[in-house]
């Protein structure tokens, strides 16, 4: 069954637009998890614009499912992952004046920087994955880093509206070949709740990470709700034409 990690950095971003305690992404990752997500992912930024180590460090006592941590190849984010012990490392790309995270990981450009890095991360028995590009160069450099999965950017297919056919092809193409190398395959960047049916149906995507459409769609049903309706969709369309 494919799985479905909920981002919840907007729950933090919407806490930290007036300062205040509330809402708070701890507990929503809790109702998050009561609607049927398969893990709980958030992405730790240098200016911790939304998430922070407090949120951390509680989420990583209270997630019954897997904990996915998205971070920057720094020094000061490895140090605060071997201290937190995610389930899963996810490392992506980061610019400050981002307003997301803008495209995959450039991991042959940056081979030497990430090498000790991975070690560091894998040495502790944290699964480490790398926020890629459908690219088989780049998803070759991830398995030889020793990735257990790769995250394959979808920004792409989901802002083209028109015709993304090709763009589906070259992303089940890519999906394939990560899979032959050992690796498991899962997608996001603008995955919503129409967009996500011809990923379905593609057998290597093992999993989907999800933030914006669910919190989006929350404000309107509830996240638990919102959660559920998702892996509703997951489950009927899965590997269906």
């Amino acid at each position: 069954m494919k799985k479905l990690s909920v981002n919840i950095d907007h729950i933090a971003t919407l806490r930290q637009a007036r300062r205040e305690e509330i809402p708070d992404p701890v507990h929503a990752a809790v109702l998050a998890e009561l609607g049927g997500a398969d893990g709980i992912t958030v992405h730790l930024r240098k200016d911790r614009r939304h998430i922070n180590e407090r949120d951390l460090e509680l989420l990583r006592k209270i997630v019954k499912t897997e904990l996915n941590l998205e971070m920057a190849a720094t020094s000061e984010m490895v140090k605060i992952a071997l201290e937190i012990k995610p389930d899963i490392v996810t490392l992506v790309p980061e610019r400050p004046e981002e307003v997301t995270t803008e495209g995959g990981l450039n991991i042959k450009r940056n081979y030497r920087v990430l090498e000790p890095i991975a070690q560091k991360i894998k040495s502790t028995g944290i699964r480490l994955s790398f926020f890629t590009e459908a690219d088989q160069e780049q998803i070759a450099m991830a398995q030889k880093l020793g990735a257990d999965l790769i995250e394959i950017n979808t920004n792409l297919y989901s802002k083209e509206k028109k015709n993304p056919t090709n763009i589906i092809s070259r992303i089940s193409e890519h999906a394939q070949f990560a899979k032959e190398l050992g690796l498991l395959v899962h997608c996001g960047h603008g995955i919503n709740y129409q967009n996500i049916i011809p990923l379905l149906r593609i057998n290597e995507i093992s999993g989907f990470s999800i933030g914006f459409a669910i919190i989006a769609r929350a404000v309107y049903v509830g996240l638990t709700k919102a959660v559920y309706e998702m892996k509703e969709i997951i489950n009927r369309y899965s590997n269906k034409e």
